[in-house]
């Protein structure tokens, strides 16, 4: 057995920067004209079939009154190239500024929803609301993936996780353990 690790306490509102849930993705909004791009992190896979996956978007963004309007979006996962333009998006509103012209990214139209998809991400989820329950108490969206698409190679691209602070981690080393798994679990 492996020697007991020596802890120190962690501040309350640093926990996040242990346990953030997945890479940092873009999600993308439409509704009147109007679109919009905005840095997400607090997400989560809910079920594998249908797929569904639920985020949290505050209330206060241009973004949550576009989806709530329209009930679709597009979930993007960018890559680490793709960096200043996840931070700038994070840190700017869509109420004063169209992120897609003012950031370089390029809005291309999605196959199943109004929103737009970014060109420069590795991976697309085109998304429908499917359970809206918890956005008035909790801002937390469930959307079904209609249509998902996302560059053939590679297989594990290198995506940014927040972990607070203005920090980013790299998604790393791939370590393959299939052998391990029950065939019913991968």
């Amino acid at each position: 057995m492996s020697e007991p690790l020596s802890k120190q306490p962690v501040p309350l509102e640093r926990v996040r920067r242990y346990l953030e849930p997945g890479p940092i993705v873009l999600v993308s909004s439409a509704w009147a004209g109007r679109r919009n791009v905005m840095t997400l992190g607090w997400h989560t896979v809910m079920a594998f079939s249908p797929s569904l996956i639920g985020c949290i978007i505050s209330s206060g963004t241009c973004t949550h009154e576009l989806v709530r309007r329209s009930g679709e979006c597009v979930i993007n996962l960018p890559t680490m190239t793709l960096t200043d333009q996840v931070i700038g998006c994070g840190n700017t509103s869509g109420a004063e500024v169209d992120k897609f012209a003012h950031f370089g990214l390029t809005a291309q139209p999605a196959e199943r929803v109004g929103a737009p998809l970014i060109a420069e991400c590795h991976a697309h989820f085109e998304c429908r609301l499917i359970d809206d329950g918890m956005v008035d108490r909790y801002d937390f969206f469930i959307w079904e993936v209609l249509a998902a698409r996302a560059v053939a190679a590679p297989s594990y691209p290198e995506t940014l996780h927040y972990t607070g602070d203005g920090v980013f981690m790299v998604a790393g080393e791939i370590i393959d353990r299939r052998e391990q798994f029950l065939p019913a679990m991968l």
